[in-house]
């Protein structure tokens, strides 16, 4: 019943501001506010995981005859922040990046190898990320 319910939430908690910027046309302060709300709802809702994760889960693991603790959970959150984090830090350096090298290259054809290496550059930082989810991961 729990992980229906947060299922429920975090479905709402990601479609709330598509349905309200696309459907109503919310702009400006009133996006704001909608965003804002969003993100707060959302570390609510990631609390409320780890609250759960990190829960008394003896009975589930005596009735599966595995032993459980918080520690492996807490890896898997781990992996999945580092693979999260690490890619919208690169999208956000990509875009950057990219819209820049665009200019450059549209002023002066000569830049353009120096502009890849930039835009290369901002996306290494996706797969550091996720070198570094597998290494958590081999961990555990």
């Amino acid at each position: 019943m729990t992980i229906l319910f947060y299922a429920i939430a975090v479905f709402v908690v990601i479609l709330t501001p598509s349905v309200l910027h696309f459907g109503f046309k919310l702009s400006g302060k009133k996006m704001k506010t909608v965003l804002g709300l969003n993100v707060f709802s959302f570390a609510a809702l990631l609390m409320a995981a780890i609250v759960i994760m990190l829960g008394d889960s003896g009975v589930l693991a005596q009735e599966a005859g595995q032993a459980s603790d918080g520690a492996t959970s807490m890896g898997y959150l781990a992996a999945a922040l580092v693979t999260g984090l690490a890619s919208i830090g690169a999208g956000i350096a990509v875009a950057a990046s990219a819209s820049a090298a665009i200019g450059a290259i549209s002023e002066d054809a000569s830049v353009m190898g120096k502009a890849l290496i930039f835009v290369a550059l901002a996306e290494g930082i996706a797969l550091y990320g996720l070198l570094i989810s597998f290494t958590i991961l081999s961990s555990l």
